[in-house]
């Protein structure tokens, strides 16, 4: 099954000593997934970290769904 979600979330030991990041950003996915449980709209979650992909958050809900793997 696709999810039609390309953004992966990404563990890197050079970045932010290995905390899971949305690929290509240094924005954590817990940073993300906070924001959500909050409620804030997406237009914030995107001014709040403006070098989220566009499928970004989905890709945070998607990984958080799967049990934060990686």
């Amino acid at each position: 099954m696709t999810t039609g979600v390309k953004t992966r979330i990404v563990s890197d030991p050079g970045i932010l000593s290995g905390m899971p990041v949305v690929e290509g950003t240094r924005v954590p996915a817990e940073s993300v997934l906070i924001e959500i449980r909050r409620r804030l709209p997406r237009a914030e979650i995107f001014n709040t970290y403006p070098s989220l992909p566009l499928d970004g958050i989905e890709a945070c809900l998607a990984w958080e769904r799967a049990g934060k793997p990686l």
